[in-house]
C-alpha cells in the first residue's frame, strides 16, 4: 500500500465539484460560468421550470431544456463519483487498495467500468489471484516484469512453501501469472483499448432458439450486425427475446486480432509474462468488457426508446383545449350499450344517456334529445370497440336533422384506466365506470392537459418498446415532461385538479390537497398573495409556484399573467407606462430598469407578457380533424387521399389515425423526399396531414400511406 493513502487521506475523500462542474461543460458544450450558477439555484433547491423561466439571467438565458441537461449531468457525475469514494474505502478497510487499484477505481468512467473493476473485491469467494497474494506470491509478479524465462524460474524456486500451499515451482508461477492476469484485466488504458477495438469491430450475433416459423422474433433468428451499425430499437428487441428464452445473444469477433492488439501495447519480459496477459484478456478482460458493452447499448436502447416516449407525450399533452364549447363524449359499447355523458364549457359534468346501436332509430332520438337538451356544439366519439358504428349512427343523426355541429374522434387509451382509477371514483364516486370513460373522452377534447394527466403516461399509447426499457429510468422521464409541460402552459388554480397542480413548480403532493381543500372550504382564491395562508405552502414553495398559478378575474389583473409577484412593482410601472402611452420606449425602459436595479432585458419581457398576456403555446399545434360523413376500411381504396392524424411515432415509422377504427402506417422511407434518419425529423404526435393510401392488406386490414408527392 501506498504511504499517501493512509486513513486520513481515505475518511478526507470527497466530491471534486469543479472538476464535475468542467466535465459537464465539456459535455454540453456550455461556459463554465454558466453551468456554475445553474447549478448552484439547483442546490438551492429551485425547480427546474422556475429556473428557466425566472432566473434567466442568472443562467446566462438557458432554457428548459439545457437546465434539465446540466441537471442530469450533475446527478450522473456525482453519483458516480460518490460510488467511486464508497468502493475505495470499502477496499481500503479490507487492506486491498494499492496505488494501481486506486488508480483503476478514480479512472473509470462508467458504472459498469467501475463495478467490474470492484467485483472481485467484494465477492465472498476470492479470485485466483487474491489467493495467490494471500500465499505471498505478489514479489514474484512484480520479479515477472522484469526477468527472463531462466531468471524468474530460478527465482520462483525461492517462493516455494508447502506450508502456504505453494508446493512447487509451477505452483509458484502459476499463482504469479495469476496476479498479472487479474492486473492486466483491471488495467483502465488496456480495457479501453479493447473496448475501442471492439466497438470499431465487433458483431452483435443473435440465434434463435425455438420454432423459427412461429416466434415473434423471426427476423432475429441467424442475424448478425455490427454494433456501430445496429439500432437501438433492435437492441430492445433482441434484450427481450433472450430474456424470454427466445434468442441466444454474443459479441463476437476476432479474438486473435485482440490479442496482437495488447501485447503490442505491452513490453514483455518472458513467456510466463506473455501467457498470463493472454489468460487476462480472455478469462477476465474480454468478458468483462462485453459485459460493458452489451450494458452500454443497452442503457442507450433505453435511453433512445425513453427519449421517443417523451416526445411524443410532449406533442400529445400540447394538443390545444377547444375552448368555450358544450361537449357531449360518447364511449361505445356493444354489450353493455353506449354511454354518452355532457359537459359544460368548463369541462363540468351535466348528465349522461344510454342507447345500443342495433336498435339504430331509437340511438337517433336518444342522441337528437342529447343535444338539444345539453346544447352542444362538439360531440367526441371514443375509437375503442363499436366506433364505427357509433360515429355512422351520429353522421346519420346529424345529416337528417341538419343540425351543424360537428363530431370528432378521441384516443381512448387509457380511458379504461382513468375510469377505473382512485381520482375517477373520488371525482365521480356514484357513478358507473363506462359513464367516467364517457367524460373523460370528451375532457380530452376539451383539454387535453388537464385529462391526461391523470392517466399513467404508459397507458396512452404513444412509446417505442415501453415494457421493455428501465421502468424506473421511464417513470422518471414522463414525470419530468408532464412537469414541463404543465408549467409551459401554466394552470388556472381555481380549476385545476389536484392531477394537475401537484405538477406545478415546487408544489408536493400534499400542497395540491391542500390548495383543492382550500379552495372546497372557501371558495375561489382571488389573489396569489392568498396562497400563502394555505398550509404547507411556505415562501419556498411560493416563490417557485406563484408564477405558473393563474388567477382569472382576480383582485389583481398581474395574477392572470406569467409575471411573477416579485417583479409587481416593476410590471405595475410598466402597466402605467401602457395605459397612457400605449408603448415603452428606450428612454422609458431605461429608466423603470434603473429604478428598480433590473436588467432591461427583463423590463423588455414584461412588456412583452402584459402586451399579450397568458398566451398559450398549445395554439401553435394542430386542432382535432373534425368530421361529418362517415368512412370505413372498405370504403378506401388504393391511390385515395386521405386526411389523417399523427398518433405514434418510432424509429420505422409512425401510426395514423384516419378516421376508421384501423390505424394507417406510414413507413420512413415514405415519408419525404428527402432522406431522413428518423421520422421525428419531420413528424409528432398530433400533426394532420393528407396521405395517399398506396397498399392495403384486407386480409389483415391493414394501410400503408405515404406523403412523398
Amino acid at each position: 500500500m501506498s504511504l499517501s493513502l493512509t486513513e486520513e487521506y481515505i475518511n478526507n475523500l470527497s466530491l471534486d465539484n469543479e472538476t464535475i462542474l468542467n466535465i459537464i461543460s465539456t459535455d454540453l458544450n456550455l461556459p463554465f460560468f454558466k453551468i456554475n450558477s445553474t447549478v448552484k439555484l439547483l442546490k438551492e433547491e429551485n425547480t427546474i421550470p422556475f429556473i428557466s423561466r425566472y432566473r434567466k439571467e442568472v443562467t446566462g438565458y438557458l432554457d428548459e431544456t439545457q437546465v434539465r441537461d446540466i441537471f442530469h449531468k450533475m446527478t450522473h457525475y456525482e453519483n458516480i463519483e460518490s460510488r467511486k469514494i464508497e468502493i475505495v474505502k470499502v477496499v481500503f478497510s479490507r487492506g486491498m487498495l494499492n496505488d494501481e487499484l486506486y488508480n483503476n477505481i478514480m479512472k473509470a468512467a462508467t458504472f459498469s467500468e467501475l463495478e467490474d473493476i470492484y467485483a472481485p473485491y467484494k465477492r465472498k469467494k476470492k479470485t485466483r489471484a487474491m489467493i495467490a497474494i494471500e500465499k505471498g506470491l505478489e514479489l514474484l509478479s512484480e520479479l515477472m516484469l522484469e526477468l527472463g524465462d531462466i531468471e524468474i524460474k530460478k527465482e520462483a524456486a525461492k517462493f516455494v512453501d508447502p506450508e502456504k500451499g505453494v508446493n512447487t515451482v509451477e505452483d509458484a508461477l502459476d499463482g504469479a501469472m495469476d496476479i498479472l492476469a487479474e492486473k492486466t484485466a483491471h488495467n483502465t488504458d488496456l480495457r479501453d483499448l479493447i473496448k475501442k477495438y471492439l466497438l470499431k469491430n465487433a458483431k452483435i450475433k443473435v440465434e434463435g432458439l425455438k420454432n423459427e416459423e412461429t416466434s415473434v422474433y423471426k427476423m432475429y433468428y441467424n442475424f448478425n450486425e455490427y454494433l456501430k451499425e445496429i439500432k437501438p430499437h433492435r437492441i430492445l428487441a433482441i434484450n427481450r427475446g433472450e430474456r424470454e428464452g427466445e434468442l441466444n445473444v454474443e459479441i463476437d469477433f476476432e479474438t486473435e486480432e485482440c490479442e496482437k492488439l495488447l501485447l503490442s501495447k505491452i513490453k514483455l519480459a518472458n513467456d510466463y509474462h506473455k501467457n498470463a496477459v493472454n489468460d487476462g484478456l480472455k478469462r477476465l478482460l474480454i468478458p468483462s468488457v462485453t459485459r460493458e458493452i452489451r450494458s452500454i447499448f443497452s442503457d442507450n436502447a433505453d435511453e433512445h426508446g425513453i427519449e421517443v416516449f417523451v416526445k411524443n407525450l410532449k406533442s400529445l399533452l400540447m394538443q390545444p383545449p377547444i375552448k368555450k364549447n358544450r361537449i357531449i363524449g360518447i364511449d361505445p359499447g356493444i354489450r353493455t350499450g353506449t354511454k354518452g355523458a355532457a359537459l359544460d364549457e368548463t369541462g363540468k359534468f351535466l348528465g349522461y344517456f344510454l342507447f345500443y346501436q342495433e336498435k339504430k332509430q331509437e340511438a337517433k332520438k336518444i342522441v337528437l334529445e342529447a343535444i338539444k337538451k345539453y346544447n352542444a356544439s362538439i360531440i367526441a366519439v371514443g375509437n375503442g370497440t363499436g366506433s364505427h358504428e357509433v360515429r355512422e349512427l351520429v353522421s346519420e343523426t346529424l345529416t337528417e336533422n341538419n343540425i351543424e355541429i360537428h363530431f370528432t374522434v378521441v384516443d381512448e387509451d387509457g380511458a379504461s384506466v382513468y375510469s377505473a382509477s382512485d381520482i375517477a371514483r373520488e371525482e365521480f364516486p356514484d357513478l358507473d365506470l363506462t359513464i367516467r370513460g364517457a367524460i373523460s373522452i370528451g375532457r380530452r377534447l376539451q383539454d387535453p392537459l388537464a385529462e391526461l394527466v391523470k392517466i399513467d403516461p404508459k397507458s396512452l399509447g404513444v412509446g417505442l418498446y415501453q415494457h421493455d426499457v428501465n421502468q424506473g429510468k421511464l417513470s422518471l422521464a414522463l414525470d419530468e415532461v408532464v412537469e414541463s409541460v404543465v408549467n409551459q402552459v401554466g394552470v388556472n388554480i381555481n380549476t385545476a385538479s389536484y392531477s394537475l397542480l401537484k405538477y406545478v413548480s415546487g408544489l408536493s403532493p400534499a400542497t395540491a390537497r391542500s390548495i383543492v381543500m382550500y379552495r372546497d372550504m372557501y371558495g375561489e382564491i382571488k389573489e396569489r398573495s392568498e396562497l400563502k395562508k394555505i398550509k404547507g405552502l411556505g415562501d419556498k414553495t411560493f416563490e417557485q409556484a406563484a408564477g405558473f398559478l393563474k388567477i382569472l378575474n382576480g383582485n389583481n389583473c398581474l395574477d392572470a399573467t406569467w409575471v411573477h409577484p416579485e417583479n409587481y412593482q416593476v410590471a405595475s410601472e410598466i402597466y402605467d407606462i401602457l395605459r397612457k402611452n400605449k408603448k415603452v420606449s428606450k428612454e422609458e425602459i431605461k429608466w423603470v430598469s434603473q429604478k428598480y436595479s433590473v436588467t432591461e432585458n427583463l423590463v423588455k419581457e414584461i412588456i412583452g407578457e402584459l402586451e399579450k398576456p397568458s398566451l398559450d403555446p398549445r395554439e401553435d399545434y394542430p386542432k382535432p380533424i373534425f368530421q361529418k360523413g362517415i368512412i370505413s376500411f372498405d370504403d378506401l381504396k388504393v391511390g385515395a387521399k386521405v386526411t389523417g392524424k399523427i398518433k405514434n411515432v418510432v424509429d420505422f415509422g409512425a401510426f395514423v389515425d384516419i378516421g376508421i377504427k384501423e390505424s394507417g402506417l406510414i413507413h420512413i422511407s415514405e415519408i419525404s423526399n428527402k432522406y431522413i434518419k428518423n421520422p421525428m425529423e419531420v413528424l409528432k404526435v398530433g400533426d394532420i396531414k393528407e396521405f395517399t393510401i398506396i397498399d392495403m392488406d384486407h386480409s389483415r386490414k391493414r394501410i400503408s400511406l405515404s406523403l412523398k408527392r
